[in-house]
């Protein structure tokens, strides 16, 4: 035990969240995984556990290799893995097939493993990075919009064309935080400002073609608008709220501490009870109680991550922590908020705890990333620890 403490690097406190909300995705995943196997028919609760549980696995293998790497490495490896992305989201865009009767243009299936893997959420860690790399590099450089339109806005708009036909949720998502981002990393409002203004009428126009060509992306615009419609207007369609209902009596049958581990009626009835509406389960089984621990947990999370972000030595350093930080921490109060019917339903996974590879993997990725920018500082205040330890005699021998 002491050797793996020796060698793992980074903040300690991320270390603890994050174990404790892997830990605890067991109870409510396995719990929830009785729908798959009785109303769905596939595999057993136990099956579903262990694919959990080796998900988890090769997630924290990802912690630990990635947190090894010194993070000025991936400055570099943004610029290379940004094409590479793109080219992975156009066969991902191309296949028009389907994955076990769903839309396919948001996943490839890897091959050889037969495990299905949804590129925009990788796509989305990548551009981050590669925008904290740009954004440092121009910190102290007076900024103009037409230098920045092709290193900078180019790749982020082809990025999201590429993603928005299969992916609202995660295209508006990552939208912001691309702005979030560049706000904090001194780029100008005014020229933000453009920035939306591009992307309001990009937004249209897709919509608007959707609709002049309703074979080219046949139903997609017509889910968002139902979406919406619904949650603006809940009695305009009931089959269509049907997992928003059931998500509510789930959270309004859990009272204050539950109905205990394993105990939730409402899994039995939601469709996506594993992962887009795990935190109704979670309330329903652990209550008020349980709801409020996993908020502080998250918010315990984002506190670490900008502690991290502000002990960095470097601005790359800083806008790195805190643009692939900062996502985790808004997809999980997004999920939060859809379950309790604050926003409409985006289909983005709680993260770390809901079942599914691709979330967990690049959640994963993006904390080993995070605790990278963190060890770099603990190594540094350990070389001056051991400079100012130094006896006179080893002071002159190293001056010799």
């Amino acid at each position: 035990m002491n050797t793996i403490f020796k060698n793992i690097k980074g903040d300690k406190a991320i270390w603890a969240v994050v174990a404790l909300l892997a830990l605890f995705s067991f109870l409510p995943v396995y719990s929830a995984s009785t729908n798959l196997v009785y109303v769905v028919g596939k595999g057993t609760s136990i099956g579903h556990l262990l694919k959990h549980g080796m998900l988890l696995l090769l997630g924290f293998t990802i912690i630990y290799a990635v947190h090894k790497v010194p993070y000025r490495y991936f400055r570099g490896l943004s610029i290379i893995a940004l094409p590479v992305t793109i080219l992975l989201l156009i066969y991902t865009l191309g296949q028009g097939n389907t994955i076990g009767g769903a839309n396919a243009s948001r996943w490839i299936r890897l091959p050889f493993v037969g495990v299905t893997f949804q590129t925009s959420t990788l796509a989305s860690v990548v551009l981050l990075i590669y925008i904290a790399r740009y954004l440092s590099k121009i910190k102290d450089k007076t900024v103009k919009f037409k230098e920045t339109i092709w290193p900078l806005w180019v790749p982020v708009f082809i990025i999201h064309i590429l993603i928005l036909p299969a992916n609202f949720s995660t295209t508006a998502i990552l939208f912001f935080m691309v702005l979030v981002l560049c706000f904090l990393g001194g780029y100008p409002i005014k020229y933000l400002g453009i920035i939306v203004g591009v992307g309001a009428l990009a937004l249209t126009m897709f919509v608007l073609t959707a609709k002049a060509f309703p074979d080219l992306f046949p139903n997609r615009v017509d889910t968002w608008i139902s979406r919406i419609d619904n949650f603006t207007n809940p009695e305009s369609d009931a089959d269509a709220d049907y997992q928003i209902e059931k998500a509510k009596i789930a959270i309004a049958t859990g009272g204050v501490v539950g109905k205990g581990a394993g105990k939730s009626v409402m899994k039995n009835f939601l469709p996506q009870s594993t992962s887009d509406f795990i935190y109704a389960i979670i309330v329903e089984e652990y209550g008020l109680v349980g709801a409020l621990v996993l908020i502080f947990a998250y918010m315990l999370l984002l506190f670490r991550i900008v502690i991290v972000a502000h002990k960095s030595e470097t601005v790359f350093g800083k806008l790195l922590a805190i643009g692939v930080g900062l996502p985790i921490v808004f997809q999980a109060l997004i999920n939060m908020a859809v379950a309790v019917e604050l926003f409409p339903v985006t289909g983005q996974t709680l993260p770390l705890i809901s079942s599914g590879g691709t979330s967990i993997w690049m959640t994963c990725l993006a904390l080993g990333i995070i605790l990278s920018v963190s060890a770099k500082r603990e190594e540094a205040k350990e070389a001056i620890k051991e400079e100012n330890n130094l006896n006179p005699l080893d002071i002159l021998s190293e001056q010799l």
